[in-house]
């Protein structure tokens, strides 16, 4: 008798234990992916078919430690799907929290810039939920910029966002992008020895992950070049380390902000708001 995919699952949902803290969910993800259903239609109406031939290659992906995101090839992030692959970080839940301290701290932002655009999940989510809103995203990696326009084409939104290659380092990158509403910045914030999982250290874009051994050399390049991109009463949000809530906070202090801080679901430091204060 040919093996079921309740069985294949069994077995799949063992091997990947070694090399995943959620080896069931991995198993049913990248089952469903062979199947060509969504993980609900296999639970509910698949579990005696057969195991389709591709399922085994996906499961050895993932042995390797291929982070389940680059083996389906899209990542769920604020109710959306986006593509993703080895040219941009996987958007992580973590991350709704910059969406949502951004949408409450601008509520009606007329232009928008994210400062290291990725897969565009930031930028993106902010512009679906305000239609009103026009938006500017900057990376200095072109691969990550064909992957942000590609989300943006599938979600509608291509006519609303401008993606152009810019890097922050580089003297003069901003000279013609103008004043914004709201700023989002997911800078690289990862220590260079920080002991990462061989899923993020292995697979994952190192130049949009590590920022010196302090993680904080990108913040303080970035962070004192926003107020003049602010727009009056306009608000930088910025994504940090759960450990990088005072450091960032005193760069920012020093470039004449005042910040607030936001939160993860988990009750991690998360996101900082940046506005600047009275005076400056």
């Amino acid at each position: 008798m040919s093996e079921t995919v309740a069985e294949a699952l069994w077995l799949a949902a063992r091997r990947l234990e070694a090399v995943s803290g959620s080896g069931r969910l991995d198993a049913e993800l990248l089952m469903a992916e062979a199947l060509g259903v969504t993980r609900s239609e296999l639970l509910l109406r698949h579990t005696a078919d057969a195991v389709p031939e591709r399922f085994a290659a996906l499961v050895a992906r993932r042995e390797r430690h291929e982070p389940v995101a680059y083996i389906l090839g899209r990542q769920e992030f604020f109710g959306r799907s986006f593509a993703v692959d080895r040219r941009v970080l996987i958007p992580r839940a973590d991350s709704e929290t910059t969406v949502e301290a951004a949408l409450v701290a601008v509520p009606a932002p007329a232009r928008v810039l994210d400062c290291g655009v990725g897969s565009g999940a930031l930028l993106l989510s902010v512009l679906a939920e305000r239609p009103g809103a026009l938006g500017t995203g900057i990376d200095r990696s072109h691969d990550a910029l064909a992957c942000a326009a590609g989300n943006a084409v599938a979600l509608g939104l291509a006519g609303r966002a401008a993606l152009v290659q810019r890097d922050w380092h580089r003297a003069g990158w901003a000279a013609d992008l103008g004043r914004f509403d709201l700023v989002l910045a997911n800078p690289p914030y990862v220590e260079d020895a920080a002991d990462l999982d061989p899923d993020v250290r292995e697979w994952e874009p190192a130049g949009a992950l590590f920022a010196g051994p302090e993680g904080l050399d990108d913040y303080r390049v970035l962070i004192p070049q926003l107020p003049a991109l602010l727009a009056d009463g306009g608000a930088a949000v910025l994504e940090i380390g759960a450990r990088q809530a005072a450091a960032v906070s005193d760069i920012a202090a020093g470039a004449g902000f005042a910040a607030v801080l936001h939160r993860d679901i988990a009750g991690r430091p998360r996101v900082l708001v940046l506005r600047l204060a009275l005076g400056r």
